[in-house]
């Protein structure tokens, strides 16, 4: 089972990859979406994204997201796969959605325990992991995360890898466990930055990277072949959501969001 969040940007890359990569789409019982960010309400989430963006790079984003709305309905009267929004997507594959923000409530974590769920992984989802969710599923719950574990742990970390000049940008495997990006490692890769990238690109990138990873990582878990390595915090990092002091900074240093 997959638990992720109503992104309209680039979580439907993660899943548009994986579907075509993954061998057997009868394995998914179900997609979880969530609410983007959690608890925040829309108007804190435009505030945020405004502050992020400022106001030109936010119109684009806004006119990106207002044409992948309308053709997300022009694909009803005209089924192109291209067109589909994450719940379309599932449904072409014949995958199951759940909405569903409260994956910590008794009801559903007994749902889980009857349709007996080997794995849970989490695709950017909004919500921390709790010990009664996380040791639930036969395999555990495993997470990807696009950075170097331990370092660079929390929030944007492909923002933070351009920020500080990286060549590379990690994909991350891990394992969920009590604290946040800090479970063991269960795969890990270096992905080369190209000359001049934007963010969007990187994270677009990065994302159909990062599930053909969680493919190799599944059929490893699945063959018990997995060599976990120690993921050890005190030689990591930790970063929160950019400022926009950290945006023009980012900018200043030649970098580009879109």
């Amino acid at each position: 089972m997959f638990v992720t969040q109503d992104d309209p940007f680039y979580v439907r890359c993660f899943f548009d990859e994986f579907f075509k990569v993954y061998p057997d789409l009868s394995e998914i019982e179900s997609v979880v979406i969530q609410r983007p960010m959690g608890k925040k309400t829309t108007g804190a989430l435009i505030r945020q994204m405004v502050e992020f963006y400022g106001p030109l790079d936010f119109l684009r984003m806004g006119d990106r997201y207002a044409r992948g709305m309308a053709l997300s309905q022009l694909s009803r009267m005209f089924p192109k796969e291209e067109w589909f929004d994450l719940k379309r997507l599932c449904m072409a594959k014949k995958i199951e959605v759940r909405y569903q923000d409260g994956i910590h409530q008794p009801e559903f974590l007994e749902q889980l325990r009857e349709n007996k769920i080997d794995l849970i992984v989490s695709v950017a989802a909004p919500t921390i992991f709790k010990k009664e969710l996380f040791e639930l599923p036969r395999l555990g719950c495993i997470n990807i995360h696009h950075a170097p574990l331990p370092r660079y742990r929390g929030m944007m970390p492909n923002f933070w890898q351009l920020y500080h000049g990286e060549e590379t940008v990690g994909i991350t495997i891990h394992k969920i466990n009590h604290r946040i990006d800090e479970g063991e490692i269960i795969l890990q890769k270096q992905i080369p930055i190209n000359p001049g990238e934007s963010l969007d690109t990187l994270i677009r990138r990065t994302k159909r990277l990062g599930a053909q990873c969680m493919v190799e990582a599944i059929d490893m878990l699945k063959k018990n072949k997995v060599h976990y390595k120690e993921n050890k915090p005190g030689e990591g990092s930790y970063f929160s959501f950019p400022t926009r002091r950290d945006v023009q900074r980012f900018r200043a240093m030649g970098n580009r969001l879109l």
